[in-house]
């Protein structure tokens, strides 16, 4: 999985959230991690928003800290 720094966090917390990020193969993982993080690192419906780009395609969007984490997914 590539995990792109896009707006620049600082590398020392991109790296810790990048080594946390690459176990996330599957959206069910992203979900689960999500449900049972603490309640100040995400918002209450997890999920954002789901963007269809074709009938194969989805970035899921999930609002994490300060951050928009968006998962390509297939």
């Amino acid at each position: 999985m590539e995990i792109r720094n896009i707006v620049e966090v600082p590398e020392d917390e991109f790296a810790a959230l990048s080594s946390l990020l690459a176990t996330h193969d599957s959206l069910a993982k992203v979900l689960q991690w999500a449900g049972a993080g603490p309640a100040g690192d995400f918002c209450k419906g997890i999920v954002s928003e789901v963007i269809a780009q074709d009938e194969y395609c989805h970035d899921v969007i999930v609002p994490y800290r300060d951050l928009f984490l968006v998962y390509d997914t297939t």
